[in-house]
């Protein structure tokens, strides 16, 4: 059975930190290239990072470069995203999914398999 499921959520203070994981089962990542999206209340999904299943290039939506950061683990077939300095408009669902793709992809009609999303809250 294919899956992906994310962990790592929970409520932060502003500029605290969090790392999400996407486990992978089922299935290898090897080949895919793997993004992480957000949906906050009353708003479109957004994406947030990508990282390529070749070289390990990465892309980053400007709300988040420099304070987040993309990773793979291969072996653990499971890919990683440490958010720090986080803000209250960080506040979403984060979601992880795959795309079958050598290169990063940021077009969210490209991704296939998506994970059932994480709950990240930001408040004081």
């Amino acid at each position: 059975q294919v899956q992906l499921v994310e962990s790592g959520g929970g409520l932060v203070q502003p500029g605290g930190s969090l790392r999400l994981s996407c486990a992978a089962s089922g299935f290898t990542l090897d080949y895919y290239a793997i993004g992480w999206f957000r949906q906050a209340p009353g708003k479109e999904r957004e994406g947030v990072s990508c990282i390529s299943s070749s070289d390990g290039s990465t892309y980053y939506a400007d709300s988040v470069k420099g304070r987040f950061t993309i990773s793979r683990d291969n072996a653990k077939n499971t890919v990683y995203l440490q958010m720090n300095s986080l803000k209250p408009e960080d506040t979403a669902v984060y979601y992880c999914a795959t795309a079958w793709s050598i290169v990063v992809v940021t077009r969210e009609s490209e991704y296939d398999y998506w994970g059932q999303g994480t709950q990240v809250t930001v408040s004081s």
